[in-house]
């Protein structure tokens, strides 16, 4: 009886876990790269460090609110919604006290969370456009951690682009991994978009030219392949620390 009773203790606590742990594990990534990159470029300031709690207590946030949306059942969200709510609130208040210039982005981001809001109500979340919506919203915490640091976005800009590029090239190469294996108008399209890319990082800086074309590279030749999502979600864990190395070094 002591044993089992034991066991069953860990076991609850993991599903404890599980029920505030978003399923999305490629999504920390796409969090956390703009970040450090603003950071690294900007210099660090004190106002950073709750900018990134809120930024992560709101992606917590914001996806338990849409499964809330999706699933018509709010109540079932309930616990995750306070607990991420009460994390979010003073940390993104303390943010905004310390730099209100912050709040000029407040807009864009409404704007960007309303796609996903549609996505999440017409249950498609999945869709391209809101993938591209979340893409952008992480995409531009760029000018957040810029006004923060009281520098010009112009500082910024190039890393944007560069983000941006490795970002959304990343949304077609998924797809074509997993939800889109085989549909070959999204691997033209993922091609496409990676040899565009491409163009436009050799524009912006030299030094980025090896690491898209490797990227342009895994476009054309792994969806053939079948791979698993943990092989997939391996090889841009690579791709983002690659694509981070190169940001900081040429921009």
């Amino acid at each position: 009886m002591a044993t089992a009773v034991t066991t069953a203790r860990p076991v609850n606590r993991r599903r404890r876990i599980r029920r505030f742990m978003p399923p999305q594990h490629g999504a920390w990534a796409m969090l956390l790269l703009p970040y450090v990159v603003g950071v690294a470029l900007v210099g660090p300031r004190w106002p950073h460090l709750p900018l990134l709690g809120a930024w992560l207590a709101g992606y917590l946030l914001s996806y338990y609110a849409f499964q809330a949306i999706k699933t018509r059942r709010p109540r079932r969200f309930a616990d995750q919604l306070l607990a991420y709510g009460l994390g979010t609130a003073p940390l993104a208040a303390t943010v905004v006290l310390a730099r209100p210039a912050v709040l000029w982005y407040a807009p864009i981001y409404a704007a960007l969370l309303a796609v996903n809001v549609g996505y999440a109500w017409s249950r498609r979340e999945r869709a391209l456009l809101n993938d591209l919506a979340s893409v952008a919203q992480s995409c531009l915490l760029l000018f957040i951690v810029a006004a923060i640091a009281e520098m010009s976005p112009a500082r910024v800009v190039p890393a944007f682009v560069t983000l941006l590029l490795y970002l959304v090239g990343t949304v077609f190469y998924v797809k074509t991994m997993i939800r889109e294996r085989g549909n070959a108008r999204y691997n033209r399209l993922s091609v496409g978009f990676h040899l565009a890319a491409l163009a436009v990082a050799a524009w912006l800086d030299a030094l980025l030219v090896p690491v898209f074309l490797l990227l342009l590279i895994r476009a054309g030749v792994l969806p053939a392949r079948r791979l698993r999502p943990a092989q997939v979600g391996a090889i841009e864990i690579v791709c983002s620390l690659l694509v981070l190395v190169v940001v900081l070094i040429a921009l």
